[in-house]
């Protein structure tokens, strides 16, 4: 019997070390379930939607003007032939030329330093209205307030980094092969086999690319005939996986249980279209924490219904693994559940751990079977011996291996940064989405033209921050979204949280109908302070 076979016939059956201040977040209840999504105020919808209106109708204009001659065409111009059919169609970039060009500047900001607590931001300045930049030569020293640098790991000294050097000098930056071939380096095994113990699960393989562990190993357990429910919420590299897969995809609500349970009856009474015949086998992927919401999956209860109509969980712990939890386990030390009731656990290395790359755990007939028919472990070059040490070194400091407590010191600073940042972000007055615990913080900036806004006003007051829009967000959800790291410190997060104030206060970003309007400077201090404790 192959090892595809066996795997099917077994599913389908069944910072830094001086840190001065000390968070009293120690003892976490078992469950922690306060999350915020404050109704957009009806106004400010109809106000932005009006905004993507105008801004279509001059576009439309302007393609019309550019289309007669009237203005200069400044996008790219298809090489073909005329006989020829197009390469690409011209109204699939009328979004990029007449909206996202406008406010290109606040996009794709290159740095010149090193992604941690603070970053240097390279200036650019466009002579024709952000169709082409120039290098003013300037660097902009910022608080890096987009980075996913959740532990504070992304740092060019330290002991992190000297192991990364030193395993250069011995092993060199890359095997130029596969894992199937000459590739398969003793360090990867190590990598794989702490990673292992570290989330309580038989075995675990990595991978070169956080992207590609979603994309790449979801057809490796799913395909015709089989059913996944997908939250509607969850990120590309998952929904592409599940297109690749074969496999009928059902979405279901963003962290609606009944809406899930629904779904789970429906696909056990119903079966497959046509046929009626049963699903081989019923997957669900979820999310630890949502990378653009701030929220947290409920997994105390998906577990639940996973036994309840015996189907399989698929858990994404990209932006919770290291960043949740008491021992920042992720959701899973969070809710504080059994590993063994997650099916597949999954992660990358690209946030908490400050490196490159994913993995996927669970029991080990699961991982030999990736480790067999995987895309991504049998055609791409293995994990380069930097990248690896990197993540190996990190992993044993968060374990307490290197006979310290600064991995500890970590997880507390992280969650009492995210805390002290968030409460005073709400009790401004700000819409502010997501869990309590979350290291994502989105706070609702709604119409288009304060994307650029708060973004270009943040910069100038020294703090580097990522704002999202459409299409990456629904129309009437843009959002500027704030990543908290274990390397930011008390000041750092005032200086921050000011400058928020002064934004706000410019821009009009107060829509809470829930909290009182207020300056940063009329909160209570003390009670903010609270949470560090000498």
């Amino acid at each position: 019997m192959s090892p595809k076979t066996a795997i099917n016939q077994k599913m389908n059956k069944s910072f830094s070390s001086n840190l001065k201040t000390k968070c009293a977040y120690e003892n976490e209840p078992k469950y922690q379930d306060h999350e915020d999504f404050e109704e957009t105020p009806t106004w400010a919808a109809v106000v932005t939607v009006l905004g993507y209106a105008i801004l279509s109708a001059l576009g439309w204009l302007r393609d019309f003007l550019r289309h007669i001659g009237f203005e200069e065409k400044k996008t790219a111009h298809d090489p073909n032939p005329k006989n020829f059919v197009p390469l690409y169609q011209s109204y699939e970039c009328f979004y990029t030329r007449n909206l996202y060009t406008r406010i290109r500047d606040v996009f794709n900001q290159p740095i010149a330093s090193v992604a941690g607590a603070k970053v240097h931001i390279m200036e650019r300045i466009s002579d024709d209205f952000n169709w082409t930049f120039k290098f003013s030569g300037k660097k902009i020293p910022s608080i890096n307030l987009g980075s996913y640098n959740y532990l504070g790991f992304a740092e060019n000294q330290g002991p992190c980094s000297e192991q990364a050097i030193k395993s250069i000098e011995k092993y060199g930056v890359s095997t130029c092969s596969t894992r199937h071939e000459l590739g398969n380096q003793r360090y990867m095994q190590e990598l794989e086999t702490l990673m292992a113990e570290y989330l309580n699960a038989e075995d675990c393989i990595a991978f070169g690319m956080g992207f590609a562990t979603n994309a790449l190993n979801i057809p490796t357990l799913v395909g015709q005939g089989d059913l996944i429910l997908s939250d509607r919420l969850n990120h590309i590299s998952l929904i592409l996986g599940a297109r690749l897969s074969g496999a009928t995809i059902c979405p279901f609500n963003h962290n609606d249980m009944k809406d899930l349970e629904s779904q789970l009856r429906k696909a056990i009474i119903s079966g497959q279209p046509r046929t009626c015949r049963p699903w081989k086998k019923i997957l669900i992927i979820v999310e630890g924490v949502y990378s653009m919401e701030g929220s947290l999956c409920k997994l105390p209860e998906i577990i639940e219904l996973k036994k309840k109509y015996k189907a399989y969980l698929y858990m994404d712990e990209a932006h919770s693994i290291g960043a949740i939890g008491s021992r920042g386990r992720g959701v899973v030390d969070y809710w504080r559940v059994d590993p063994n009731d997650i099916d597949v656990h999954m992660g990358t290395f690209t946030k908490s751990f400050g490196s490159a790359g994913g993995y996927i755990a669970g029991k080990k007939a699961l991982i030999d079977h990736i480790r067999i028919y995987s895309h991504s472990a049998c055609y791409s070059t293995s994990m380069s011996a930097p990248v690896c040490y990197q993540i190996i070194s990190a992993l044993s400091i968060i374990m307490g291996r290197d006979g310290t407590n600064d991995g500890q010191q970590r997880i507390q600073q992280l969650a009492c940064n995210v805390r002290y940042f968030r409460r005073q972000l709400v009790d401004m007055g700000f819409i502010v989405y997501g869990n309590d615990n979350s290291p994502v913080v989105p706070v609702m900036i709604f119409m288009p033209a304060k994307i650029a806004a708060v973004n270009r006003e943040m910069l100038k007051r020294g703090c580097a921050v990522v704002t999202v829009g459409f299409p990456a967000t629904l129309l009437t959800e843009s959002r500027v979204r704030f990543c908290i790291s274990a390397g930011h410190t008390k000041e750092m997060l005032d200086h921050a949280l000011k400058a928020m104030d002064e934004v706000g206060h410019l821009v009009s970003l107060r829509y809470s109908k829930q909290k009182p309007h207020r300056r940063w400077i009329e909160l209570d201090r003390a009670d903010y302070d609270k949470e560090y404790l000498s």
